[in-house]
């Protein structure tokens, strides 16, 4: 059973950063997405980055600020947070599936538990 497990969120101030982490334990020798997702109250689960093997691209409201990551011997994916907004503020969703998957949440099938992310103007 594959359960991401994410960390880092917390209370920060507009134009502030942090670093989301994921620890994915997929199994060795697959390749796979890994992805996060956000979800404001009473919003629909969204988009915000993934990375491949061979590429990764974010949704535009996140291009510029947000830098995702991925250390395969660790089996972590990261989200760098810059200059935050308050429109930022969500839970935060680590996603993992193999092969090579889009934006769509029902592409994955793992999922974390998420972390919080408040961000106060």
């Amino acid at each position: 059973q594959v359960q991401p497990v994410e960390s880092g969120g917390g209370l920060v101030q507009a134009g502030g950063s942090l670093r989301l982490s994921c620890a994915a334990p997929l199994p060795t020798g697959s390749r796979y997405t890994l992805a996060w997702f956000r979800q404001a109250p009473e919003k629909e689960r969204e988009f915000v980055a993934r990375i491949t093997w061979t590429f990764r691209d974010y949704a535009d409201s996140v291009k510029g600020r947000f830098t995702i990551s991925r250390d395969n011997a660790k089996k972590t994916v990261y989200l760098q947070m810059n200059n935050l907004k308050p429109e930022d503020t969500a839970v935060y969703y680590c996603a993992a599936a193999t092969g090579q998957r889009g934006s769509l949440p029902s592409q994955y099938n793992y999922w974390g538990q998420g972390t919080q992310v408040t961000v106060s103007s």
